[in-house]
C-alpha cells in the first residue's frame, strides 16, 4: 500500500449487480478522471456481514468478486467482514469514500455505521460522498419481483 496514493474507499455488498452499484462506482471514476484520487478500493461484504444486517446473500462472495472485478476501474477488493467500515477505513485512510444517500435516514439499518464513517474520515481529513440513491431498484427489489412473479 503506497501511502502517498489518494484512495476511494467503497463498502458494497453486491449481492445482485444492478444500475445503483454501476452509478457508484461511476462516481469513483469521475474522481479518478478529475484527478481527485487515485485508486479504487472495493470492500466487498462478506456472506456474514451482509446477513447480519438484510439477508443471508444469493451469490457467493467469490462470484460477488469476479463481477466486480468486470467493472472499468475496479482492481483492488478486500473483504469487509462486519457492516462497521471502522477496521477498513482506518487500515486503507481513504480520501474519500462513497456510499448512496439512502442511508441517511435514522430508519435505516445503516444509519449509525454512517455517523461512524464520517467520524473516522474527520479524523485525516477525508470526506463521505454520498450520490442520489438509485431510486427504484434495489436487491431486496429485485428479489421480491422474481418472488412475486413465481406464484
Amino acid at each position: 500500500l503506497n501511502m502517498t496514493e489518494r484512495l476511494i474507499y467503497i463498502g458494497m455488498s453486491a449481492d445482485i449487480v444492478h444500475l445503483g452499484h454501476v452509478n457508484i462506482i461511476k462516481t469513483a471514476n469521475k474522481l479518478i478522471a478529475e484527478n481527485k484520487a487515485d485508486r479504487l478500493v472495493v470492500g466487498l461484504l462478506t456472506c456474514e456481514a451482509i446477513e447480519s444486517y438484510k439477508r443471508k446473500p444469493i451469490v457467493s462472495f467469490e462470484n460477488r468478486k469476479q463481477l466486480l472485478l468486470a467493472f472499468k476501474g475496479v482492481e483492488t477488493i478486500v473483504p469487509q467482514v462486519t457492516l462497521d467500515y471502522e477496521p477498513n477505513i482506518r487500515q486503507f485512510k481513504p480520501t474519500f469514500c462513497i456510499h448512496g444517500n439512502d442511508w441517511n435516514d435514522p430508519k435505516s439499518a445503516q444509519y449509525a455505521t454512517r455517523q461512524k464513517v464520517i467520524d473516522t474520515l474527520a479524523e485525516w481529513g477525508g470526506k463521505l460522498i454520498e450520490p442520489e440513491y438509485t431510486k427504484g431498484i434495489s436487491t431486496t427489489d429485485i428479489i421480491g419481483e422474481i418472488a412475486s412473479r413465481c406464484n
